[in-house]
Order: C-alpha cells, then structure tokens, then sequence
C-alpha cells in the first residue's frame, strides 16, 4: 500500500466506502486516460449498467450520466458512494437531492455487485469522459455557485 492508498483491485466498493472519511473518496483515473476509460466502458456494460442508462450512459428507463445534472453531486466521492450505496443508503448517510431529471427513479445499490473499487473508478472514467455537459459542471457544481 504505497501513499496509504488500498490495493484498488483488492477491495470492494463498501469496504472503500466504510473505511474511507466522507468527502475523501478519489479517483485515481482520468477520463483521458484512454485505456482507462476503454476499460470502464467494457465494465459499464459487464456490470449491466447500460441496460438503465443506455449503451454510452446517455439514459434510458434511468438517468443520462452524461450531462451537467448531478441528482446528488458530481464529485468522485458523491457518485462512488451513490452507486456502492444507492440513492436510498446515500440518502441515509445525510445525502440529499439537489438536481432533478425527467427520468427519476431509484439507485439501487451496486456496491456488492461490482467486483472491486477499482472497477467501479474504471466505470466512473468512462461516464467522465461521455459527459457532453457545461464544462463547468464536470465535477459538480461549480465551488463559486454553491
């Protein structure tokens, strides 16, 4: 465990999520990172993803992944503990709405269906580098907006 970091491929998306302070979840990929991304996109289907949110996360009978609404926030930690949690656990843990789309439905959670965290950050580069919104919202709203 080099710089504190667990072994991505070793742990699962709860494990992460429990051991790891709120607000403090990072992904170590970038959505630039073609292998990277190529990856989570080969995971995003595996995992059944697609099936919700379309083929490229665009929306489906679930959300669009790729533009500037973020239901929750658009931060590495909010979407890692959305999906490990779902919108229901997320929302026990003191999460609230604070973007709305036209599809809305809840996320189930998908913490124990994926294999491992670095899966999960793998699939969250894949979304990043589909999203197609206002630059500015990427990550979230903006520091100077909230």
């Amino acid at each position: 465990m080099a710089d504190d970091k667990p072994d991505y491929t070793k742990i699962t998306p709860p494990e992460l999520e429990k051991q790891t302070p709120k607000g403090k979840l990072s992904n170590p990929y970038k959505d630039t990172q073609a292998d990277i991304v190529s990856q989570g996109e080969s995971l995003f289907r595996s995992y059944s993803c697609s099936g919700c949110h379309g083929g490229s996360a665009g929306g489906g009978m679930c959300p669009a992944l790729t533009n500037d609404i973020w239901v929750y926030g658009g931060d590495d930690d909010t979407l890692f503990r959305l999906v490990t949690l779902g919108s229901d656990g997320l929302q026990k843990e003191g999460y609230t709405r604070t973007g709305h789309e036209n599809v809305v439905g809840p996320m189930p959670p998908m913490g124990s269906i994926v294999k491992s965290a670095d899966d999960l950050w793998k699939i969250l580069a894949f979304v990043r580098a589909h999203y197609s919104g206002d630059p500015a919202y990427k990550f979230g709203t903006p520091d100077s907006e909230k």
